[in-house]
């Protein structure tokens, strides 16, 4: 008993030598353990599951927002990794990281797309490859996949259709947007060996597009270094005046860039130089480019730096809410520009001032295609106008559908009976059951003019001339129903019939007098387009600035502040 004792108490010295050689031999039996490539695969095929599976993935606590796409991209790839290699040197995350981040120039914000949950992963598998025969997780390698992924899929998205869907927001939004397969550019971006070029190729390629990123950029750093100062209240400005406001002014256009004033200059002192840099900065923000400093002009001074860039953030996002292909050549329409151009081979060839729509009868965005143009035509009154419109000025003037040349029918009927206006009573009219049928003929009250530009649409909204010629001279010109106003028709519709062998500018005038409605029909349509830019870069390459007269921009800028792959559970 004692010898037993002894021995159990102090084993044989051979006995720990022999267990240690069977375990070093049965592990050099063992299988070596996956090589990251296929760890990840089988961890990706568990977690994304077979075809039709159903519900939010999410990964590291964030949204997996691409869960109709991620899915289908891996299954097409038999789940094999697109960002992990057997090396771990995960070149191509590195790659994409710097480009992920300077979506910041395009007014998106990256921690929207997982930057910081790619990162911390990214830093935990190097630490984890950095050991002694480490290796990170199935777990974690499946994650960075997929949150790169997807990355790459919700921001490409971004990039190409807007983070926001305008018809969420704006309801007079109709504008076909781009259409890309993102899964066959991120593939291509990754044969290539270039996923930044994979990721810059999903942004609008339009010059105006790649001159509010370099906008949004400049203003990035003007507030950062703390904007501008603000302008002192205080009587008008002009030539010729002598007041301490004067060299606040002279600071203030200088920091948004409209004057570099000379070397001895009288700081307070209203120079000939200061008025034009004045105008420059009038014309430059939609205002009357009278070289005064008034009510209007000192408010635009007082916007801070920090707004105008929320503006610039507003109009990148519009932009990629539209398609690449504006038509060539084109009719533009900025609303908030009240400005009409052509454009041919990306230059602008005509252009001329625009009265839209008021800010209760807003001209909605859309594209067209104009397909005729109608001489000296007839204006029909759509019944809400009549209604609106027509009836109030009816009853406090009787003589008023007389004076305007406006017949008036039973009914909208065909071959309605046509009744004498001094016949009704309108102050018994009631508007909401009202059935007259209100219609001006051609002449030089009639609110069509003489030449009307058709695109027809469900709208009802088309380009025409107007009598009401003095409201181009005003700067803010929304008195419209909806319709576009144009200042220059002639030319307008000289531009259009050009190649017409039997339309000329003569002929056109003549017809015109002529009085007869005429129809022009086009053998070829022309793309127009009714779009509503309250910020651009300009030809003169600096921003220019209008007033967001139908109050869009704070709703989208709202909506690019959610976080569209929040935290989940």
């Amino acid at each position: 008993m004692e010898y037993s004792r002894k021995t159990a108490r102090h084993p044989a010295p051979w006995i720990p030598i022999f267990f240690s050689i069977a375990a070093a031999v049965v592990q050099s039996c063992a299988p070596p353990p996956p090589r990251p490539v296929e760890s990840a695969r089988a961890a990706l095929e568990l977690r994304v599951g077979p075809p039709g599976s159903q519900g939010p993935i999410f990964c590291r606590r964030d949204r997996i927002c691409g869960s109709d796409v991620l899915p289908d991209f891996y299954r097409a790839r038999g789940f094999r990794p697109a960002w992990i290699d057997d090396g771990l040197t995960l070149a191509d995350a590195a790659a994409y990281l710097p480009a992920l981040r300077q979506v910041t120039e395009d007014g998106l914000n990256p921690e929207n797309y997982h930057l910081g949950a790619i990162e911390a992963l990214l830093a935990e598998i190097k630490a984890a490859s950095a050991k002694k025969k480490g290796q990170p997780r199935p777990e974690d390698l499946a994650d960075l996949e997929m949150l790169l992924t997807d990355s790459f899929f919700l921001c490409g998205s971004h990039l190409v259709h807007g983070q926001v869907n305008p018809e969420t927001i704006q309801s007079e939004w109709f504008i076909k947007g781009r259409t890309e397969d993102l899964a066959a550019a991120l593939e291509k971006g990754l044969a290539g060996g270039d996923i930044p070029g994979a990721l810059d190729s999903l942004r609008p390629s339009h010059a105006v597009y790649r001159g509010l990123r370099k906008a949004f950029r400049d203003y990035t750093a003007i507030v950062a270094a703390g904007g501008w100062p603000a302008f002192p209240a205080g009587p008008k400005l002009k030539r010729g005046d002598r007041d301490p406001r004067i060299g606040a002014l002279r600071t203030s256009p200088a920091a948004m860039g409209d004057h570099s004033p000379p070397a001895g200059a009288d700081q307070l002192f209203f120079d000939s130089g200061l008025e034009e840099s004045v105008v420059a900065f009038q014309r430059r923000h939609g205002l009357e480019p009278d070289g005064v400093v008034g009510l209007n002009t000192s408010a635009a001074l007082n916007v801070p730096a920090h707004q105008r860039l929320t503006q610039i953030r507003a109009n990148l996002e519009r932009w990629r809410w539209i398609t690449h292909d504006l038509g060539d050549p084109y009719i533009l329409i900025n609303v908030a520009d009240f400005r009409v151009s052509v454009v041919e081979g990306g230059k602008e060839v005509l252009s001329m001032a625009a009265i839209v729509g008021r800010p209760y009868r807003r001209t909605p965005d859309f594209s067209g295609k104009l397909s005729y143009i109608e001489i000296n035509p007839s204006w029909t009154v759509p019944p809400k106008l009549a209604r609106e419109d027509i009836l109030p000025k009816t009853r406090e003037n009787p003589g008023y559908l007389n004076d305007k040349g406006i017949r008036i029918f039973e009914n909208w009927t065909a071959g309605a009976r046509e009744i004498d206006p001094d016949g009704v009573d309108w102050a018994q009219v009631d508007p909401d059951r009202m059935s007259y049928k209100f219609r001006q003929d051609p002449g030089p009250q009639n609110a069509l003019g003489r030449i009307k530009f058709m695109f027809p649409n469900k709208f009802d909204v088309y380009l025409h001339d107007t009598p009401d010629r003095g409201l181009f001279s005003r700067a803010v010109r929304n008195f419209s129903s909806g319709c576009i106003r144009v200042e220059k028709p002639v030319e307008l519709a000289e531009y259009i019939i050009r190649d017409s062998p039997e339309w000329d500018r003569e002929k056109l005038l003549a017809a015109m007098e002529a009085g007869e409605t005429r129809i022009i029909r086009l053998r070829n349509s022309l793309s127009v387009n009714l779009l509503y830019w309250t910020a651009w870069l300009a030809d003169d390459a600096k921003v220019h600035f209008r007033e967001d007269i139908y109050l869009r921009d704070a709703a989208i800028f709202r909506a690019l502040e959610q976080n569209p792959s929040g935290p989940g559970p």
